[in-house]
Parts: structure tokens; sequence; C-alpha cells
């Protein structure tokens, strides 16, 4: 293999990389959302500068994706936290639990989605929507929603899908010094909203160490939605550079 075409690869291993390297599109990308109210002082420490916390407001999500262009199907679950950035409202993602691991590697890799291994799933028993999320072999979350209770303005449910999201990046040095640590932003811009519901809902957070979504306890249910749309993800721009000073 010549040097050129070593310079030209996205990722490893050399024969075979971790993940496609395309510009992802999910067909039929389906959403269980709930929104709650947690411990402010909490969020204040996990929250990084320059974000600041403008209401002690958290997003869970279990996200099915039964078509992903170079990815497949998978699913994922995670938090996300209301903050704005001069002045633009948006969300930091904290963290996301997924059971693929080209997904896993892409999202990492090629981006900045705080993504590790996990167990999600996303399905309808009877006439609710469960979702659940388990770290190995213990269950870490439970959600569960009233099956298409309410239908949900489309415009409103696009404007949910395409809010800012702000995630850190990082990338150590061989020696373990950053070489990269930003503050980066993404925001989805191609979205079709084919259904969008509401319903009454309840989320459970269990205790674990290593999977610690229970340290943003859930005080009060805001609000739900269940979505279907078909979008493509936009690359991260960074915003700020923490190692600039």
């Amino acid at each position: 293999m010549h040097k050129q075409d070593v310079a030209r690869l996205v990722t490893t291993p050399l024969d075979s990389p971790a993940y496609a390297p395309t510009r992802y599109r999910f067909t039929n990308r389906e959403y269980l959302n709930i929104y709650y109210r947690t411990d402010p002082e909490a969020l204040r420490r996990l929250v990084p500068e320059p974000l600041t916390v403008t209401e002690p407001l958290v997003r869970f999500e279990i996200m099915r994706m039964p078509d992903t262009t170079g990815l497949g199907d998978y699913t994922e679950a995670g938090q996300l936290i209301a903050v704005e950035h001069e002045g633009e409202a948006g969300e930091f993602n904290l963290a996301m639990y997924v059971d693929s691991v080209p997904a896993i590697s892409s999202g990492r890799e090629f981006s900045a989605y705080p993504k590790k291994s996990g167990s999600p799933s996303l399905r309808v028993d009877s006439d609710t929507l469960v979702g659940t999320l388990d770290y190995g072999t213990l269950r870490v979350a439970t959600a569960t929603m009233g099956y298409k209770h309410h239908a949900l303005d489309l415009d409103e449910a696009r404007a949910e899908v395409c809010s800012p999201h702000f995630m850190i990046k990082t990338v150590p040095h061989y020696d373990g010094t950053p070489r990269i640590c930003e503050l980066v932003r993404t925001q989805i811009t191609d979205a079709t909203v084919k259904s969008a519901f509401t319903g009454p809902a309840r989320l459970q957070l269990f205790a674990h160490a290593i999977a610690p979504l229970a340290d943003l306890p859930v005080l009060e249910v805001v609000r739900a939605s269940h979505l279907v749309t078909d979008l493509t993800l936009n690359p991260v721009e960074a915003v700020y550079d923490y190692l600039a000073g």
C-alpha cells in the first residue's frame, strides 16, 4: 500500500474499516422522548462551560434506527440536558448507549457523539410504548408512554428533532495528554417528520456505577413524544477550544 493511500484512510483496521465513511441517512427513525425536571445542582456539576444550564430539564431518549445507510439496524438511548450557548438554546449530549459497534465507532471517531456499549430497546406492549436500557445484565432505565394518545403538530415535532446539539470532542496524544479537547455543535436540518404523538409518560432510572443515568434523578415528567422521522446527520463544528485557553 502506497503512503498516499494510507493517508486517505478514515479509520482502522487497515483492510476492514470499523464503519462506513459516508453521510448517514436514517429512514423511519423512531424516537421515544421523555422530558423531565431534575436536580439543578447535579446538572451544574456535569454541564461544561461555556454552556449554561437554562432550566433543570433533561431529555431521556430511545431511538430505533431500522434503516441507516452504512450502519444498518440498531438502537440507541441517551440523556440530553437543556443548555444555552451564546444566546442559542440547545441540548448538551451527555451520554449515549448503543447496541452497534460500527455506530459507536463512527459516532466517537468521525464525530463527537458520547457513545458506549449498551442494550436499549423500543417496543409496543399492548397499549403502551416501552423503552428500556440495560447495561450488561442490569436494567438502568425503563420509559413508558401511552401509545398514540394525542397527535402533535408536525412543525413543532420537527423543531424538537432539529434542536442544536453540543458535545465534547476529546482525542488524546499517545502519552495521554489531550491532543483535541473541543466543544462542538451540530444540528439536523434535513428532517421529515412522518408521525408525531404524545401521551402520559413515566420514567424510572436505576443507580449504576458505570451507567450513572440516575445521577440526574426524575423529579417530574414534563412531557413526552413519540416521533417517526427520515433525516440526515450533519457534520459537527468546533465552537470552543479548551486547549487554546
